[in-house]
């Protein structure tokens, strides 16, 4: 039985995205993008959990 879930692979690349985010040292929201994480040489790990609406 084929499984169709996710259309991305272990090593393919993401396109890029932005998405709001909670900044506990600044006690307020932000926003990140895959864009300036990469600009910025930083290492990235993509966690999605699609049924829960809470944060980690």
């Amino acid at each position: 039985m084929e499984h169709a879930c996710c259309g991305l692979k272990v090593g393919q690349s993401v396109s890029d995205f932005k998405m709001e985010t909670f900044e506990p040292a600044k006690g307020d929201f932000g926003e990140i993008s895959l864009e300036a994480l990469k600009k910025a040489g930083k290492w990235t790990i993509l966690f999605f959990y699609p049924a829960d609406f809470t944060f980690v």
